[in-house]
């Protein structure tokens, strides 16, 4: 009962969004100079946030902190963020730094500045607090890792214990038993270190008891504690699967296994990716079927490297083709969700190369093909393991019936090697022998070419490693910003803010050895179009800070229709040189000269080109 409030939590939070929270706009804008105090800071993202203690943090001319109110939802909307500001702001520049939890579960931050009266005319580097501390990243992505591939290990030796029906299934315990110990020991230290990552401190923080309440009121806190749920259901039901093997039908156990698997997987998709953004029911049904896939065949690539090892010959004549069809059955599910999770991520082709979601969706895909190539060949192998039961079925004539405890040895000697039907394992255990799920294994273990099973497993090992790699980069890319987000935030007009600029940095060096002989103007000219156009220049000296010069000018020449120079005549704004009406009346490829004058008899001009559009 409590498992399933869990998950329908979690589902019910799955609301349509954009996956990972982008900045939409600020109030007041991201560099304006506004003449009277703000009474707020207001952020707008393009999909609901998550809030933190110390979501903002509000730094004064002076560098030091200014004291602000707690961050709240402005209006009840969920994709914004608010903070109070005192009611006397002294004049200068103002820095904010931010930091906010996107729907998917993952952290981003930020800073801009504005400007009360007028800009401050020196800045210094200012420590915003933090943003990411690295071994608490690291940490975290080190156990989400270990989840991934302990989360596909234990599905996939289930599922080959169930289906494939080996004889010994001895072999395939203590995978079962690590995966399921490695799967806990992670999700405890994600629940652990997810106050710490959401804020950018350290893993000390991960004992704040107040930090670990909170977390388990989110939806990433109540995705791991569901997972905790379902990991001590899963531990119950392989128990009893063991101590009751005779005596459970099958169906029953790929029933129960198939829906504590989906419960397993439903809470990565419920707190990643595809918990945000378009579609999210099919994909979040997509994401599910696509990690159970994955751990049926990657994880089911172990416990079949185990069993080559293990298992005799007749055992491998029946088990290694059921795997060898049921491998193939998840690639090809993997292929299509695996293409609707993509599209849906990148939304257009030129993002593969132009982003790095796309990149790592290319590295992945590479890493798949080479897994591909590997798989091709181990079913070269896989065949000719399958050839001998092929004619042992022509051959051997029908099992005969054994009747209720039938010694084991009899009954596979009456039924043929292979059979993979149920049996007791009374009489191996009494020999030392591996326990088994389905019997003992037959005998005639020579049905099998060595060479064959040895060349198998070298090919097995080898899809097993590159498996590994697959699941580091599948890891790293739920982590990433995906393409379509990225794009939709950039398409986006922000609510209130300026028009579309263009922004040249200009470097000068007049040859002096003084803070304001060298540097850089970085000059703004919007909207960059034909008519009326606005310019700002913001000098900054060779401390990187802005400094205060006597004279800035740019002016604008059209060669190609031999029109200029058209001065922008530049009026000191106390700390910065701007004008509102620089009037450039055609389009095209204008050159925009800088003079810069730092004393009486210093100066220096640079040209730029200016691309004016119409």
């Amino acid at each position: 009962m409590l498992l399933g409030t869990v998950l329908v939590m979690l589902l019910a939070g799955a609301a349509p969004a954009s996956a990972h929270a982008a900045l939409r706009s600020t109030d007041p804008d991201d560099g304006s100079v506004v003449q009277r105090a703000p009474r707020h800071v207001t952020l707008t993202f393009t999909e609901s946030v998550g809030l933190l203690d110390d979501s903002f943090r509000v730094f004064g001319p002076d560098q030091r902190r200014v004291h602000t109110g707690e961050a709240t939802h402005a209006d009840g909307r969920s994709d914004t963020a608010r903070i109070g500001l005192p009611g006397k702001l002294a004049e200068g520049t103002y820095t904010v730094a931010w930091r906010v939890v996107s729907a998917d579960s993952h952290p981003v931050s930020g800073a801009f500045s504005f400007s009360v009266g007028k800009r401050s005319a020196t800045t210094g580097q200012i420590d915003t607090g933090p943003t990411e501390d690295p071994l608490t990243r690291g940490l975290y992505d080190a156990a989400r890792y270990l989840a991934y591939l302990a989360a596909a290990l234990l599905v996939g030796t289930a599922a080959f214990a169930l289906l494939c029906r080996p004889a010994h299934t001895s072999p395939l315990r203590w995978p079962l038993v690590a995966a399921w110990w490695t799967l806990l020991g992670s999700t405890a230290v994600l629940l652990l270190l997810r106050a710490p990552y959401e804020a950018g401190t350290g893993p000390a923080a991960a004992f704040d008891a107040s930090a670990l309440g909170r977390t388990l009121t989110g939806r990433p806190g109540l995705a791991l504690l569901a997972r905790l749920l379902v990991l001590l259901l899963t531990a119950a039901f392989l128990i009893g699967l063991s101590r009751r093997r005779d005596t459970v039908k099958r169906p029953v156990a790929l029933a129960i296994g198939t829906a504590l698997a989906t419960a397993l997987a439903l809470t990565w998709a419920a707190a990643e990716h595809a918990s945000a953004g378009i579609q999210v029911p099919a994909a979040m049904t997509s994401s599910v079927v696509h990690l159970l896939a994955t751990g049926v065949w990657l994880g089911g690539l172990v416990a079949l490297l185990l069993t080559l090892r293990r298992s005799s010959g007749d055992d491998l004549v029946e088990v290694v083709p059921r795997f060898s069809r049921i491998a193939f059955a998840s690639v090809t599910v993997l292929a299509v969700t695996g293409f609707y999770q993509s599209w849906r991520g990148l939304g257009s082709l030129s993002a593969l190369s132009g982003t790095s979601y796309g990149r790592l969706l290319l590295a992945k895909l590479a890493g798949v093909a080479v897994l591909l190539l590997v798989a091709g060949y181990s079913r070269r192998w896989t065949a000719r393991i399958a050839a001998p039961a092929v004619a042992a079925r022509a051959a051997v004539p029908a099992p005969v019936p054994q009747p209720v405890g039938a010694p084991a040895g009899g009954r596979e000697a009456a039924e043929g090697p292979g059979t993979g039907e149920p049996g007791t394992s009374e009489e191996a255990e009494s020999r030392g022998e591996p326990e088994s799920l389905d019997g003992p294994a037959g005998s005639g273990a020579g049905s099998v070419d060595p060479g064959i099973r040895r060349r198998l497993r070298r090919s097995v090992l080898v899809e097993v490693a590159v498996a590994a790699v697959v699941l580091m980069i599948t890891t790293v890319l739920t982590g990433t910003l995906p393409s379509r987000a990225q794009a939709e935030a950039a398409q986006q007009a922000p609510v209130g803010a300026l028009p579309p600029t263009t922004e040249i940095t200009v470097p000068f060096d007049t040859g002096t050895d003084s803070v304001t002989g060298s540097g850089k103007v970085q000059v703004t000219l919007d909207p960059a179009r034909v008519g009326e156009n606005g310019v700002q220049a913001v000098v900054y000296g060779s401390d990187t800070g802005l400094v205060v010069i006597p004279e800035v000018r740019v002016t604008f020449t059209l060669p190609s229709r031999k029109i200029g120079p058209i001065d922008a005549e530049l009026a000191d704004r106390g700390g910065y040189w701007s004008t509102n009406s620089v009037n450039l009346p055609l389009a095209g490829n204008w050159t925009m000269k800088t003079t810069v004058r730092v004393s009486d008899v210093d100066q220096v001009s640079v040209e730029r080109r200016v691309r004016v559009e119409p």
